[in-house]
């Protein structure tokens, strides 16, 4: 599962971060040419959430420069031997021993992006001040579709603070203005439309022929 952003998350400096894409890359063209890359996906992910997320001590070990990368590589040994592949294993190794497993965070989110450019997935973060309902989230999907190509995958933020208003990013970009302008007017149109319908419904029952 990607790593979910917000538009309020925090992130590692650029340089940081261009260091943590190059990790990213190696091991998802790896994956990529062994046939694995959705199992190796599904390996960083579970390490991330089930390993870093419950023991963060361990992450804090594991991103020390007082610990050296021989004994990151037999804690390593120790706690994954057997229960990770030996391919992701090896990849930790090899991050540990150039010592940046406090980049395991960032790598993660290199690679699902990475990933995604693969599989011609674009996500988009959407805040917006109600929940969107599930007809205005097929319209956006569409919308966005058309606007940028690719699978749009929708993850929707409700931030009651924008009083009726909407953003949307995709990746690095914030679109608001416009977009919101068109959002607001396929939301006119949805309301529109069931107006429509009721003067229909209600000029077919007070009609003579309706009855």
């Amino acid at each position: 599962m990607a790593a979910k952003r917000t538009f309020s998350d925090q992130y590692v400096n650029v340089g940081a971060q261009q260091v943590a894409t190059i990790y990213a890359r190696a091991l998802v063209d790896a994956a990529e040419a062994a046939g694995q890359t959705e199992p190796v996906m599904a390996e960083l992910d579970s390490f991330v959430t089930d390993v870093l997320d419950g023991a963060p001590k361990l992450e804090v070990v594991l991103g020390s420069a007082l610990v050296s990368a021989e004994e990151k590589n037999a804690l390593l040994d120790k706690a994954f031997r057997g229960k990770a592949s030996p391919q992701f294993l090896n990849f930790l190794k090899v991050v540990a021993r150039h010592g940046r497993l406090d980049l395991l965070r960032p790598i993660h989110q290199a690679a699902h992006v990475l990933y995604d450019r693969m599989r011609s997935v674009v996500r988009v973060q959407v805040a917006s001040a109600t929940d969107l309902g599930e007809e205005l989230k097929l319209q956006l999907t569409d919308s966005v579709r058309r606007m940028l190509g690719g699978v749009p995958v929708l993850e929707t933020e409700v931030r009651p603070e924008l009083v009726g208003g909407m953003m949307m990013r995709v990746g690095d970009t914030v679109y608001d203005g416009s977009i919101a302008t068109r959002l607001e007017r396929i939301r006119q149109q949805m309301i529109e439309r069931s107006v429509h319908e009721i003067q229909s419904r209600r000029d077919r029952f007070s009609s003579p022929e309706g009855n």
